[in-house]
């Protein structure tokens, strides 16, 4: 069983931004299927948790139902991660979601990146935005992310056009995900508390109280 989490920062309800990333997680899952993996896959519509992100990042702890959001993402096998453009770059949820996100949570975890945007010109947030922030948090990102205009949505060949560059964004994340495999979860902590202890068995204490490195 492969668990996928999927953010959605879309800020509407419809939003097209949450029906790219329906649509590529359907994608994948069939992708994985061809490959015999099921998908078990988490939904995280971030204009649910606005309020408890930013309260989060103004007091410096998570309350209760978003350490919970939390786990879901940090125990996933990998991520699919869409935001709506604006001014160029990920929306401020988007990135502040990811702003107060445990330190090392994406450790290693393949990440598919994809937007949505008013006009093709936003195009360029996948590569200019999202993938340096991704790469920065020590995950491994998919060669090939998906960016929908508005007219993606709306004409035929529009429409064609968006479902081919996702079956292709879906089938290069497949391959990502069973070549990492199985995610293991970084303990932060007990990895600092290792090196410590090794830290510490290095020094032998003299008889006057003083210590050496071995």
């Amino acid at each position: 069983m492969t668990k996928l989490a999927v953010i959605s920062s879309g800020l509407r309800e419809p939003s097209s931004t949450r029906l790219l990333a329906d649509r590529i997680t359907t994608a994948v899952e069939a992708a994985l299927a061809g490959k015999n993996l099921t998908v078990d896959a988490s939904v995280i519509e971030l204009r649910h948790w606005g309020r408890a992100i930013m309260d989060t990042m103004l007091a410096g702890f998570a309350p209760p139902e978003l350490e919970s959001i939390f786990d879901t993402v940090a125990a996933a096998d990998g991520l699919i991660a869409v935001t709506p453009a604006f001014n160029a770059s990920f929306s401020g949820l988007f990135k502040s979601f990811f702003d107060v996100l445990p330190e090392e949570s994406l450790s290693e975890m393949p990440v598919l990146i994809a937007a949505t945007g008013g006009t093709e010109r936003h195009s360029l947030v996948l590569e200019h935005a999202l993938r340096p922030m991704f790469s920065y948090l020590h995950a491994i990102v998919s060669p090939t992310g998906v960016y929908a205009a508005t007219d993606d949505f709306g004409a035929r060949q529009g429409t064609a056009e968006l479902s081919e560059r996702i079956g292709k964004a879906a089938a290069d994340f497949a391959r990502l995900l069973q070549a990492c495999g199985p995610r293991t979860r970084r303990d932060v902590f007990t990895e600092e508390l290792t090196e410590m202890e090794r830290l510490l068995v290095g020094w032998q204490p003299h008889a006057d109280g003083t210590t050496v490195e071995d």
